[in-house]
């Protein structure tokens, strides 16, 4: 007895029967003899379930009043579940009811029992009715959060603004786009303000970091899995493919997809389908695809570690980022946005950055680029001495010229070596994991560490 019902018929003995017989089943039953109250009704009450006569008017059974106020119901609340009641049975008149969005149809004179099973079915598909609306409105606000990160494009620079121009006009396309640059140029940032900028704008944007991810793990996040599909498949999961639905999906590394993946992800693109592991039926998708590596992903074509057709399909736009050390003008612009960022995390909102410390962060050449200059500004904030942050407050190690030094430490050795052969393989991770002797992902999470 947690619903309520209202009743709405012309006779005031059909009312009077109703309400002894419903009273007991329900936490409150209203009746009305006038339809014209049910807005009135509908605004004061919270009504679950109606019983809706078909015919109001004497010598009328065509049964459009009560398709009328169906109408009228469904535009107030479309959860309300509405319960056709008339004393003229017929098939055209039943099938019109439900289309319209009657739940069911019951016929007087009415047998008790069936009316009162009638009516908690109802109950039932409004409190489904209730959960699917709190789940609609909880993934678009989880949706809005999730587009709400923090990352702004930021430069005036010539490159940057040749960048923005590009992002204009390719944004309201659906048009596949690749970004390329080194480690820490803001792919990641480009590719939100690609989504944020798209017809795409107020669905999710999903990034899969390739990278990060191992080999044998990768085209179950792509594609998803069945329970029972391999050992470990407890349960059923949604691949990316089918996450980013309506929305954007973003890969980034992408030039670290292992070969004997890159064929089902190119059949995937053309297709605009995906399997799941463990099944055999292709489920169709809407994606934006936005991919992006720090590789130079045309040597990789050539020595056969990238399929040529595959990057047909990602590059059909290629924006190719500049490092922070060809944009130097950019460098006040983001080193003052990144100390409001700290300044405030860290509540130092009095501190701002000195004119020797913008110098000297402009002659810096900056090998971990935008990434490495946010570090730097975030270390200044937190160990500042002063609300003016100074030249000394940046203590800067050119790792390349390290290379002839003799390291102190093991972890400087390791540091040191993981930056050689990284360097030696183009940043491609797989060739270089394969070479140090370790996986991709212990590779990934010493990269982390050593903020490589």
């Amino acid at each position: 007895m947690t619903n309520n019902i209202l009743v709405v018929d012309d006779k005031k003995s059909v009312l009077s029967a109703l309400q002894l017989l419903l009273e007991q089943e329900f936490k409150e039953v209203i009746t009305l003899s006038n339809p014209n109250q049910i807005p009135a009704t509908l605004s004061n009450k919270n009504i679950d379930v109606i019983l809706l006569d078909m015919n109001f008017t004497a010598g009328i059974n065509s049964g459009n009043e009560g398709i009328y106020w169906l109408n009228e119901i469904k535009k107030t609340d479309p959860t309300i579940e509405v319960v056709m009641f008339t004393a003229y049975g017929d098939v055209e008149l039943t099938v019109k009811a439900l289309r319209q969005g009657a739940c069911d149809f019951v016929l007087k004179p009415w047998k008790n029992e069936k009316l009162l099973a009638t009516l908690q079915t109802a109950c039932k598909l409004r409190k489904s009715n209730l959960k699917l609306q709190e789940l609609s409105h909880r993934e678009n606000s989880l949706i809005k959060e999730l587009n709400r990160e923090q990352k702004i494009l930021i430069g005036t620079s010539k490159p940057m603004l040749k960048i923005k121009q590009l992002i204009r006009k390719v944004a309201n396309t659906d048009a596949n786009i690749l970004l390329t640059g080194e480690n820490g140029t803001g792919k990641g940032v480009i590719a939100r303000e690609i989504h944020n900028q798209s017809l795409r704008k107020n669905e999710l944007m999903v990034t899969v970091d390739v990278g990060s991810i191992p080999d044998t793990l990768i085209e179950s996040e792509l594609f998803g899995h069945k329970k029972g599909a391999f050992t470990d498949a407890i349960e059923d999961t949604t691949g990316k493919f089918l996450l980013a639905h309506n929305g954007t999906l973003f890969l980034d590394e992408i030039g670290n997809i292992p070969t004997t993946l890159q064929a089902k992800l190119l059949l995937a693109i053309q297709n605009r389908a995906i399997t799941p592991i463990g099944l055999n039926t292709p489920i169709s998708f809407n994606i934006r695809l936005i991919s992006a590596t720090n590789s130079k992903i045309e040597q990789l074509v050539e020595t056969n570690k990238f399929r040529e057709d595959l990057l047909y399909r990602l590059n059909t736009i290629h924006i190719e980022i500049p490092p922070l050390r060809e944009r130097t003008e950019d460098i006040e612009l983001l080193s003052n946005f990144f100390l409001n960022k700290y300044a405030n995390k860290y509540n130092k909102p009095s501190m701002k950055m000195g004119v020797m410390a913008i110098k000297k962060l402009q002659k810096y050449h900056w090998p971990g680029n935008v990434r490495e200059l946010e570090h730097s500004i975030e270390k200044a904030v937190i160990l500042g001495a002063s609300n003016t942050i100074s030249p000394d407050d940046f203590f800067f190690k050119n790792i390349s010229s390290s290379k002839t030094e003799t390291p102190i430490t093991l972890e400087e050795m390791e540091k040191q070596l993981i930056y050689t052969v990284l360097e030696k393989h183009d940043g491609n991770f797989s060739a270089a994991a394969q070479q140090l002797g370790i996986t991709r992902q212990t590779l990934y999470n010493k990269m982390k560490k050593y903020d490589l």
